[in-house]
């Protein structure tokens, strides 16, 4: 399994999740960038995974990394190519989306089998168009939804073979993401002690809406009182000017009781002590922070991006908003909040859909079959 970015997020917790669960039936090697790979390196070392770090340069708007791109990823696919060519792999898995593709022209020319794995709904047109002319050279394609498929399948160019496709959502471990034997540390409790604690889980980036969230904060703190808001993740340096804007505009909305407390290691207790769990992302494919807080038995409001609506029934185990709309956004959460039944029910059912369809079991299967297949 390969990745091109080194820094922890959702394609790296989706890697380590399905290389460590599916142990006993696929050795896997996962191979990381150098650079900016610290935590996700930690992370696969806890979880007693190998892995390999490689000079890899990534997509972005940092000049001395665009033009390290440019120059060197043609040096980068041949050290990739001679790995492969040397190594006895039955499946190269090319994760983390469409601008990802080293791994896979790479593995092709070791003439191993790939699998493509996209995981988004939403990219620049010049990284479709890439997607599109590399796309024959794939013999597997791994969507993270059913509306990142309906995205990218009918940009697939068929080669000599047709490939296989498959949707499989990303993963929950529901026997640690449950509200059992969590507790928050002394701290937090004693800075949320007594109020009612809407958060939300995300790295900071426009991506995630959280000029939404303060939005809607702004209308709930006029509605409800002894509200806490708590936005959960890192501020990585290439957001630091995204962040601060959202600060300032938490000031001019008035939104004083919101905390920004960084990435934790363990988000549990923090789940354990939402009361409400809002996601209002403009675009996401299969969220593993939504998929989390369900399985943590938290009443979830979310914006209708990606296979959300799938797993969340609007009105039954949860609240499905259309991407934008602050008022029903805010609705939602108010019938939640003052509503002790809604949220029991929103609660259980969450859960219970987390269960039979997200467990990180579920996606070690699906895989393991169009491993098979190929």
């Amino acid at each position: 399994m390969i990745l091109e970015e080194g820094k922890l997020g959702g394609p790296q917790i989706y890697v380590e999740r399905l290389a460590a669960a599916s142990a006993k039936q696929v050795k896997t090697v996962v191979i990381v960038p150098t650079q900016n790979s610290t935590l996700f390196q930690n992370l696969l070392i806890e979880s007693k995974l190998e892995f390999v770090s490689f000079n890899l340069t990534r997509i972005t708007k940092e000049i001395s990394v665009a033009t390290r791109y440019v120059l060197f990823s043609w040096l980068e696919i041949y050290r990739l190519y001679k790995y492969f060519r040397s190594s006895q792999f039955d499946v190269i898995y090319v994760a983390g989306g469409a601008w990802q593709y080293k791994g896979l022209i790479a593995g092709k020319l070791a003439r191993h089998k790939v699998i493509w794995h996209q995981n988004d709904t939403k990219s620049p047109r010049i990284f479709r168009l890439i997607f599109s002319a590399l796309s024959r050279l794939a013999d597997g394609f791994v969507y993270a939804s059913k509306r990142t498929e309906s995205y990218y399948r009918p940009l697939v160019k068929q080669g000599r073979y047709s490939p296989t496709h498959s949707v499989i959502p990303s993963p929950v471990d529901t026997k640690y993401f449950t509200a059992e034997q969590v507790s928050l540390t002394a701290k937090e409790m004693s800075a949320w002690e007594g109020k009612v604690v809407i958060g939300v889980i995300a790295n900071v980036n426009p991506v995630k809406g959280l000029d939404v969230f303060v939005a809607v904060a702004a209308q709930l703190n006029r509605q409800l009182s002894d509200l806490q808001f708590v936005v959960v993740g890192p501020i990585n340096k290439n957001q630091e000017k995204y962040a601060s804007e959202i600060k300032s505009l938490c000031q001019a909305s008035g939104v004083l009781n919101i905390d920004f407390i960084g990435a934790k290691k363990d988000v549990r207790p923090i789940l354990a002590r939402m009361d409400l769990y809002l996601c209002t992302s403009i675009a996401e494919s299969s969220p593993i922070s939504v998929w989390e807080a369900m399985s943590m038995g938290v009443p979830v409001v979310s914006t209708d991006v990606g296979d959300v609506g799938v797993y969340l029934k609007n009105e039954f185990s949860g609240a499905v908003v259309p991407v934008g709309d602050v008022d029903g956004l805010v609705t939602a959460a108010v019938r939640v909040l003052t509503n002790k039944d809604v949220a029991c029910r929103y609660r259980t059912e969450a859960r219970k859909s987390v269960v039979e369809s997200l467990d990180v079991n579920c996606c070690v299967n699906r895989h393991l079959d169009i491993y098979r297949r190929l």
